[in-house]
């Protein structure tokens, strides 16, 4: 089983765009994901599952902790579970060559081949793990090179060159911005707001234990940022620092947000109601 390295050095320099919350997450995931390191080592797998998985709660962006836990499902022949955590590389850092490879094996065994195919695609000729990607594409009666020409003849048309995607963003649902001109992102399923500056740039604004299923966000003058906290059943304020308090709390199923005139509306599907609540 190919594992990634262990990281024995805890000390992390730690982007100033990242807020200070998210620092002490990743640190911790850190420790977590060593824990995994040294109960693999000695055959505990559900252990050490259990804290890559945590490591991934703390960090989403945790790419050998993914790697890690999904090798391990691989080896105990869970494929469905590996190849559905192989995916979430794939879709943070689709340059993990080793991963999208993994991805595309684990299709063609669940027998998923168009899939495994347009995995394959993704492998440049020159990577590493080309001749591995040649192997298994053989095993499909057919090579690389054709494969790489059927996905480029299934690809939609390209939309004019004044539009464009931000990729990789994990079930994103509320956006604002600032006035600065920068975007942001709510990532629902991984609890984490995310900035994306006018240069196109994306990094986590904050990873917050108090974040629990973010859906709307909006901001007011001053550049804070007001989020619906839907799983929480409460509304956050994060001020430009990064600081995070609880404004609103018990709004059930907060969802919707709008300020107007210093007053922050809020619409509450499990009530079937709009709250107000004055900002001053």
């Amino acid at each position: 089983m190919k594992f990634k390295k262990n990281l024995t050095i805890l000390s992390i320099m730690v982007s100033l765009a990242v807020a200070p919350a998210f620092a002490n997450d990743v640190t911790e995931a850190k420790l977590y994901y060593n824990k995994g390191i040294d109960f693999y080592k000695i055959g505990q797998y559900d252990k050490s599952m259990e804290a890559f998985r945590k490591a991934i709660d703390l960090d989403p962006a945790y790419i050998d902790a993914y790697y890690n836990l999904g090798s391990i499902l691989e080896y105990l022949e869970q494929d469905e579970a590996a190849l559905t955590v192989f995916k979430q590389i794939v879709i943070r850092k689709p340059s993990d060559y080793e991963a999208v490879y993994k991805a595309a094996n684990l299709s063609t065994k669940l027998g998923q081949i168009d899939k495994a195919k347009s995995y394959l695609a993704l492998i440049p000729t020159g990577s590493y793990v080309n001749p591995k990607a040649q192997q298994l594409a053989k095993s499909l009666n057919t090579d690389l090179q054709t494969i790489k020409h059927e996905q480029k003849l299934l690809e939609p048309p390209k939309q004019p060159s004044n539009n464009g995607i931000y990729e990789n963003i994990a079930s994103p649902t509320g956006i604002t911005s600032d006035k600065s001109g920068n975007l942001y992102v709510a990532g629902y399923s991984d609890n984490v707001i995310y900035r994306i500056t006018p240069a196109g740039d994306k990094v986590i604004f904050l990873k917050d234990n108090r974040l629990n299923g973010p859906i709307g966000l909006v901001s007011d003058n001053l550049g804070n940022i007001y989020v619906s906290n839907y799983n929480a059943n409460n509304v956050l304020k994060i001020d430009k620092t990064g600081f995070v308090t609880i404004i609103l709390e018990y709004v059930v199923k907060p969802y919707g947000l709008h300020i107007s005139d210093n007053t922050l509306f809020v619409s509450s599907q499990g009530e079937n109601s709009i709250v107000r609540f004055n900002l001053d």
